[in-house]
């Protein structure tokens, strides 16, 4: 079975549950299905040792299936999921999910479409669809997939469920515990963009391109912001701006609303109404805490009542995201902690993916072509029209490759003067330093193939979805997509290679401007110097930020473990000082797949950063100070000056208090 077969089987299903998507099937009525197909699902079934199923969910586009467990499929009107079990037949992977301890796992309705029509079972299903149908509970098919949304339905329509059909309530219940939240007390006034907002002012999506419509826009602070900038965003607020309309945008911003909305139902609407309004791009972003922080509050429902009477779910980072992917079917891509792009447009997606990992070409001075000899016709164009070939040199130098005549303006110009791209090349190859575009081609082709190997980490978008630009990339440097994907495979398996890691840690320890190796335990560098590590080493950064999302301003210092498969990220209250000090670390495990934050919020406990010298280039205005400063910190603290040295914040302290001293600025001050 190949992925083209499956997909035309799938698509000549004429039983099943049918969705835009995917097909839901019973096991039992696998009968009147093709059988091949059904041969195919068994034997699937059987290499994964796969028991437990009843239902298997076939998709339409992708070469994937999943196996699913209701035990209650005939015996309860609305069973639950019990487990499921994801197969992805191109990479030969699968994900298990186990939802037997859950307190809203997902539950079917119209059974009757999954079973066959001569089945003893198929009138009694079709009654229950036509009951719940009769009863208005199917009016919003977009939040009834789950166990509690299908329960406060079925109760807000004055129906009880007894032995499984529906009955009417002799009174509605009401709870115990009346509570009145204060929603419009969480939109809180801002005097610069919302965290959400800076992501797309940093990727270039506020550039004037894309309409803009902010879902709880709160008391409109972005909003006035961005119209300031002659940008096209509106917005709507159930408190604050009830009147406006929702309007299809090409991005819409969902920003810190899921958390502040204590009923579930309402708060899985507004995440699918947000989804349905955008055209390209859908921005999520919610508070994230641990359990701590939580214990503070007072419990209610799933989050908790702050002491301004607002409700707040607090999610953990993994938490939130499969929320919106659990609930959209699309993959929410981590940018920062609590903030996730949802691409609807997938090209998009791709751009945006690519564009993280690309660095750009800066290039000072071009080297200026040689005399030439009057003779050799096509250099002596080149002479005569210098800028327009230096213009197309440039643009070799970005691509790391022959531009097509779509990526050059003048191409015209330039076939007219000498002929194709390719002969233009081959020409200013001879005048211009040649080892400057191999540099380029090589960091173009190390982009891409990191670029590559984060994409593994979420499901692989086929060929024929790449941008026309990338599949130009692809052909030029790696002649094919299989290669590129298959070099970008190697190399992120080999971040799992400890003696490969502490090698690489070593080259780029020698390499980089600065930094400070640990030997056989860690590198630590600069955020500014990592896109001059070593392919792997980028790689390994990438791997651990897929969890993370994008580095912020905040974050100063990467450590990188060369055993333990780890991240460590730190940011300082202020780098710039001779001394900073610690405000928070964010370890990546990536072999637990978890993040852990650590804030030192008491600035009497932040530790110091010392021997800063170690992380800064010699050529940094203020390194000779640093250096000249940390020499004499170290002799009068009695430590080292050329190693990574931790000291608590009270020794640091008693040890100045004790010498007489203090810092100012650059300067060890006698205390007055």
């Amino acid at each position: 079975m190949n992925a083209e077969l499956f997909k035309q089987l799938v698509s000549e299903l004429k039983i099943g549950k049918q969705l835009p998507d995917s097909v839901y099937l019973h096991k039992d009525a696998l009968t009147e299905a093709n059988e091949k197909l059904a041969l195919f699902i068994a034997a699937v079934a059987n290499a994964l040792k796969v028991t437990e199923w009843n239902l298997v969910k076939l998709h339409k586009k992708e070469f994937r299936l999943s196996l699913l467990s209701y035990p209650s499929f005939y015996t309860e009107s609305y069973p639950a999921l019990h487990q499921s079990v994801n197969v992805d037949l191109v990479k030969l992977t699968h994900k298990t999910t186990d939802y037997r301890n859950s307190d809203n796992p997902p539950i079917l309705h119209r059974k009757e479409t999954m079973i066959s029509t001569s089945s003893k079972h198929y009138q009694n299903f079709k009654d229950l669809t036509y009951e719940g149908e009769n009863a208005g509970l199917y009016e919003n098919t977009r939040i009834i997939g789950f166990k509690k949304s299908w329960e406060n339905i079925i109760n807000r329509h004055g129906y009880e469920l007894v032995d499984g059909r529906l009955f009417r309530c002799s009174s509605v219940n009401i709870p115990d515990e009346n509570k009145t939240i204060d929603r419009h007390r969480t939109a809180i006034v801002r005097h610069e963009l919302s965290a959400p907002m800076k992501t797309l002012a940093k990727n270039g999506y506020l550039s004037g391109d894309y309409s803009i419509f902010d879902y709880g826009c709160g008391r409109g602070d972005d909003l006035r912001e961005l119209e300031a900038h002659g940008l096209d965003a509106i917005g709507w607020d159930p408190n604050f701006q009830p009147d406006n309309d929702k309007i299809n945008s090409d991005i819409v911003n969902l920003g810190f609303v899921l958390n502040v909305i204590e009923d579930q139902d309402e708060r899985l609407e507004a995440l699918i109404g947000a989804w349905d309004l955008c055209k390209q791009l859908l921005i999520v972003s919610v508070m994230l805490a641990n359990d701590s922080f939580i214990a503070q509050f007072k419990p209610y429902k799933d989050g908790v009542i702050t002491s301004r009477n607002t409700f707040q779910k607090y999610y953990a980072q993994s938490e939130i995201k499969s929320y919106i992917e659990r609930n959209l079917q699309d993959e929410a891509v981590p940018v920062a902690p609590g903030i996730f792009y949802i691409f609807k447009d997938k090209l998009l997606e791709q751009e945006y993916l690519q564009g993280k990992y690309k660095r750009h070409h800066q290039w000072q001075q071009l080297t200026s072509p040689p005399t030439l000899n009057s003779k050799e016709k096509a250099k002596l164009v080149v002479t005569q029209h210098q800028a327009l070939f230096e213009n197309f040199w440039n643009t070799c130098l970005d691509l790391g490759r022959v531009p097509s005549s779509e990526e050059f303006e003048q191409s015209e110009e330039t076939r007219q003067l000498i002929g194709s791209h390719k002969k233009v090349f081959n020409t200013l190859k001879e005048l211009f330093d040649i080892t400057e575009f191999e540099k380029a081609e090589k960091r173009r082709k190390e982009d891409l193939l990191l670029y590559f190997a984060m994409g593994l980490f979420e499901k692989r978008k086929p060929y024929t979805q790449q941008p026309e630009a990338l599949k130009r990339d692809i052909k030029a440097l790696f002649d094919d997509y299989k290669t590129a994907l298959n070099l970008a495979a190697d190399l992120l398996f080999a971040i799992a290679d400890t003696d490969l890691i502490n090698t690489q840690c070593e080259k780029a320890h020698q390499q980089l401007p600065a930094s400070l190796l640990n030997e056989g335990h860690s590198l630590i560098l600069h955020r500014d110097y990592i896109n001059d590590l070593p392919l792997l080493l980028r790689v390994y950064v990438g791997a651990g930020l897929q969890m993370y999302g994008e580095l912020d301003e905040e974050i100063d210092l990467i450590k990188i473990h060369i055993t333990s498969g780890k991240l460590t990220l730190t940011a300082y209250d202020n780098f710039e000082n001779s001394v900073p000090f610690l405000v928070e670390r964010i370890k990546i495990k990536m072999a637990e797949q978890d993040i852990d934050f650590f804030d030192y919020v008491n600035e009497k406990r932040r530790p110091p950063l010392l021997n800063k010298h170690l992380y800064m280039s010699p050529e940094h205005k203020n390194y000779k100070k640093q250096l000249s400063f940390d020499k004499r910190l170290a002799g009068l603290l009695g430590i080292s000056q050329s190693e990574e040295t931790k000291l608590m914040r009270n020794t640091f302290d008693k040890g100045l208090y004790e010498e007489g001293k203090k810092i100012n600025e650059f300067k060890l001050m006698r205390l007055s």
